[in-house]
């Protein structure tokens, strides 16, 4: 099982975005040897001889397959987390374009998903095989996996600033131009008209009648 997820795993890296900056090396050699030499003591990628096993227990068949189970569902749990994070992942700490801190799927549930469900899986398999260097190892892998979180959470709050504290996604770039508010048009009251009143005027004898804009009554005699 662990060998599919990690030939997967490996094949998945071509699903990922280009990094634009990195930590110095050195600061990621640490971790990467706790995690390996963790892998080599819990996988039994040794001379095995049994004093230096030193054999905890005898694993029932029962547990054995619950402990199966439990390493199926962290793997799985590693995967759900790979699958959201979509292709900001990458194997080391680096930051991509328009990088983003993560913070729904299971990155709502844990902050570091996919350390989280490689560790259950490792603490499972140490508990399966029943012997002290499982136990060492699953011990010095998580120990690497700490190590990795801490320096990759402070790199992100150096180059993302107080985004990556609150998880808060910056807005992306936009190079369109911005859209033009649609004008609303507005429509204007026509005001009522008031009541003209009548005037009339003399010319000559001839008497004449019009409208007069402002109220009130002719004043001459008909």
């Amino acid at each position: 099982m662990w060998l599919v997820w990690w030939v997967s795993w490996l094949a998945a890296a071509v699903w990922s975005d280009r990094a634009v900056k990195r930590p110095p090396s050195r600061h990621q050699i640490i971790y990467r040897l706790l995690a390996s030499l963790g892998a080599v003591l819990l996988f039994g990628l040794y001379r095995h001889k049994l004093p230096v096993e030193m054999i905890l227990w005898r694993t029932p068949i029962g547990l054995a397959w619950a402990m199966v189970a439990v390493v199926f569902a962290g793997l799985l749990f590693t995967w759900w987390a790979r699958i959201h994070l979509g292709r900001l992942w990458s194997s080391s700490v680096t930051r991509k374009a328009d990088h983003y801190v993560v913070d729904t799927g299971p990155y709502g549930i844990v902050r570091h998903p996919i350390y989280t469900g490689i560790i259950l899986a490792s603490l499972a398999t140490a508990a399966m095989r029943g012997t002290a260097l499982a136990w060492l190892g699953a011990c010095v892998m998580t120990t690497g996996w700490v190590i990795k979180a801490r320096l990759e959470e402070e790199f992100l709050r150096e180059q993302l600033g107080a985004e990556a504290s609150r998880g808060v996604r910056p807005p992306r770039a936009d190079n369109r131009a911005p859209r033009r508010a649609k004008a609303i048009p507005v429509r204007r009251h026509r005001m009522a008209r008031r009541p003209s009143a009548p005037f009339c005027f003399r010319d000559r004898g001839v008497r004449t009648f019009g409208t007069w804009s402002v109220s009130g009554a002719c004043g001459c005699s008909t």
